[in-house]
């Protein structure tokens, strides 16, 4: 059962990380820059967009070492010229909140079918499983921290200079994230958003 349960939490984490990448590139290619769809990554497809570290091995520790209580990863990025966006300042805005945005509609959509179609018992954990996971990775990429999406959308409100300047933090960022994980940042920011939104939803978990 619980090689069943880590299938599922994969298949299910990479619906969520598909549907999120590709409305990265989607957003950017609406907006003028066409280089996800050059290089293939305009696409639902999952295989485009699967990544060793992030979608393969990260999730696999953390169910083993959660004892199958908590799954995340993350995708391969879409490549995006944010140069060749008709507006730059304004389109990285866009582009970085599309793909929490992304997550958070797949995850009301799913609430919907919960409240409104009858489910069995496998079904209604299945898909409630699948809008706990779009909640998580559209939170906890909100976080403002280079690279995550939270940081675009910071970048493109800052003034030039500044904005500058706080993407140099990328090159730290995924240490930065590391550190605020062990240090709870799951318990303290990401959990309590993601309770916020079951709770509009009327989701029970």
């Amino acid at each position: 059962m619980d090689i069943i349960g880590l299938l599922i939490s994969f298949g299910l984490l990479l619906i969520a990380m598909t549907v999120h990448e590709f409305a990265h590139g989607w957003v950017a290619y609406k907006l003028g820059d066409p280089t996800a769809k050059y290089s293939g990554r305009l696409t639902l497809n999952p295989l485009a967009h699967i990544d060793p570290i992030g979608t393969v091995a990260l999730p696999l520790l953390l169910y083993i070492t959660t004892h199958g209580r908590f799954v995340f990863g993350a995708a391969k990025p879409v490549p995006i010229n944010f140069a060749a966006l008709r507006n730059p300042r304004r389109g990285i805005i866009w582009v970085g909140a599309s793909g929490p945005a992304a997550n958070f509609i797949l995850a009301f959509l799913t609430s919907l079918v919960l409240k409104f179609l009858p489910l069995s018992e496998l079904g209604n954990a299945v898909l409630l499983q699948l809008v706990v996971i779009n909640l998580v990775l559209g939170v906890f990429n909100l976080i403002p921290i280079p690279p995550l999406d939270g940081s675009r959308i910071v970048m493109g409100i800052l003034p030039r200079q500044a904005a500058y300047r706080y993407a140099m933090i990328e090159k730290f960022g995924f240490f930065i994230v590391i550190i605020l994980i062990w240090l709870g940042a799951f318990e303290i920011l990401v959990w309590p958003c993601v309770n916020f939104f079951l709770r509009l939803f009327n989701v029970a978990y």
